[in-house]
């Protein structure tokens, strides 16, 4: 009875000690905010993050679009983009917005140091001008066990 007891106890404790240090969920819903006053449309130039649920993407990351609205498709921002964290995160993804409604689809495949293994599909809805918001899902797939 100790003995069932005692390994009882030891198995609980390590569960315990497993989940401790992976206080971010490793999926669920995604919910950011940023701000675009300082984008006009042109390769390399970004918004803000003004809010999200996830640790990996900080408030004050820079989205960084690497093609120009309208460029290749009139009417459409279709760009590759970076959320460019601090120190060595960096995420990749790819946006495509209709200019007239502000409204469309961003993803995300991996990246680096928190990016990793970070996969995302989210709305891109206006918030209005110069906000916008992205809901969706996210997950953070693979490990360096693989």
């Amino acid at each position: 009875m100790k003995r069932t007891l005692v390994l009882v106890l030891a198995v609980v404790a390590a569960g315990i000690a497993g989940t401790a240090g992976s206080a971010t969920p490793r999926s669920g819903a995604l919910h950011v905010t940023k701000e675009c006053s300082q984008y006009a449309g042109l390769a390399g130039q970004y918004c803000t993050i003004t809010s999200s649920n996830i640790p990996a993407i900080k408030v004050g990351s820079k989205v960084v679009y690497a093609s120009a609205a309208g460029d290749p498709t009139p009417g459409q921002l279709n760009s590759d983009l970076i959320i460019d964290g601090p120190g060595n995160n960096t995420a990749y993804g790819h946006v495509v917005l209709d200019l007239s409604t502000f409204t469309g689809v961003v993803t995300f495949s991996g990246g680096t140091g928190e990016f990793r293994w970070f996969h995302a599909r989210a709305i891109v809805s206006p918030l209005g001008w110069p906000n916008f918001a992205w809901d969706g899902t996210y997950s953070f797939t693979g490990s360096d066990d693989e």
